[in-house]
């Protein structure tokens, strides 16, 4: 279970400097992650530790995370934008 001090740690890293990141990774933190599964906050740990270049790239569907779970976490994040 992540504590208030673990999501505000997150929170700050989720803030990447690129627009497009910004507004898909921290409305997902706010309105997500404290419903998901153990599993997958843990996954989107993971996902906020790799480089903008490939979570861009991955969020914009230009390629595929080829780590199974960057690729679910990756899909969550998609999911939750509104069409």
């Amino acid at each position: 279970m992540y504590s208030e001090t673990d999501i505000n740690r997150l929170r700050w890293h989720c803030r990447r400097g690129m627009l497009e990141l910004d507004v898909l990774l921290i409305p997902f933190l706010q309105d997500r992650f404290r419903s998901l599964a153990l599993e997958d906050q843990q996954r989107f740990e993971k996902l906020i530790e790799c480089e903008d270049q490939d979570i861009f790239s991955w969020v914009m569907r230009n390629a595929e995370p080829e780590d199974a779970d960057l690729k679910r976490i990756v899909e969550l994040i998609l999911e939750s934008v509104p069409t």
